[in-house]
């Protein structure tokens, strides 16, 4: 019998019903983690090709896979590449897609990996544990780099504060000390209701990793995976990625939305919708709140694949 995952993800039952598995499906689970969206796909008797960046959920998976008898597959890889890694396996399309984006409560629990202000560790935040870390940015780039980075991916109005009071600051090396410095930057009171750390903390995390252009990337290879019928589902966690999902889905669906920096307005029609009108969003049910206050800004957005080839760059038909 399969274990439980540490972690179970939000809206699991959701999800699980959105994705409509049978005996036999395939279903492409883009942001492993902890392995609790693959375990719930595989006891609906799917095989799950799973996906992930982070060595130590590979690592840590490893065990789920060789006890799956061959119907789960882990790939070290970002999902934005699902389709290019799947197809050299010899998987041409697949009967659905499941991406829960963000940060994992695996990588947030662990000190270690640097990515929670709760938890004081070395300033990191690399999802797969390679490239630039938090602690290079912060230390080497420039005022009005840091700045657009805490204003754009963080939303935060008091960006510039921020930045300047970093550079003055600087080496960093630990989230502890960059956490103190933005609360002091912005004259953060104990006891206030969100910790102003927060969104600076989103932001670099955000950047680093590079996380609404793999997001983006990954909704247009999940496009290129799916089969008629096959099923998209994508969790996210703050406006910023909940509203590249919403329009990628309202421009494939053939309605009317207005264009960002990762998803530019094409003129008139364009090509062939490629997903049926999405579904309404789903947001956690108070019990699931009660149970997991991590869940308190999810959304999932689901929808349909047709039949019509997907979208090239540029929005024309490929």
């Amino acid at each position: 019998m399969i274990a439980l995952a540490p972690h179970i993800p939000v809206l699991l039952d959701e999800v699980i019903h959105a994705l409509a598995i049978t005996p036999g499906s395939e279903i492409v689970d883009g942001t492993f983690g902890a392995g609790g969206y693959s375990q719930a796909i595989l006891a609906g008797g799917a095989r799950v090709y799973a996906f992930d960046r982070d060595p130590d959920a590979l690592s840590e998976g490893a065990d789920l896979a060789g006890r799956s008898e061959g119907a789960l597959r882990l790939y070290s890889a970002c999902f934005s590449d699902l389709d290019t890694v799947l197809l050299a396996d010899g998987v041409n399309e697949v009967d659905g897609v499941v991406l829960d984006i963000g940060v994992s409560s695996m990588q947030l629990d662990r000190a270690e990996r640097g990515f929670s202000f709760q938890k004081d560790g070395p300033l990191d935040m690399r999802m797969a544990q390679d490239g630039m870390s938090a602690a290079d940015f912060v230390n080497e780039a420039d005022e009005a780099e840091i700045a657009d980075v805490i204003y754009r991916y963080g939303e935060e109005h008091r960006s510039r504060r921020i930045a300047r009071a970093i550079v003055a600051a600087r080496p960093l090396t630990t989230t502890a000390q960059l956490a103190a410095i933005v609360r002091k930057a912005v004259g953060h009171k104990p006891g206030a209701p969100k910790d102003p750390a927060t969104r600076a903390f989103q932001a670099i995390r955000i950047h680093i990793n590079r996380e609404l252009d793999e997001l983006t990337d990954g909704l247009e290879a999940a496009e290129r995976m799916l089969k008629p019928g096959g099923r998209l589902a994508v969790v996210t966690f703050h406006s910023l990625e909940d509203r590249i999902v919403k329009q990628f889905l309202r421009r494939r669906s053939g309605a009317e939305g207005a264009g960002s920096r990762h998803i530019p307005v094409v003129a008139n029609a364009g090509p062939a919708s490629t997903f049926e009108k999405a579904d309404k969003a789903i947001r956690p049910s108070e019990a699931e709140l009660t149970r997991n206050p991590r869940a308190r800004s999810a959304t999932l957005r689901t929808a349909t694949r047709t039949a019509a080839p997907a979208w090239a760059e540029g929005g024309l038909a490929a």
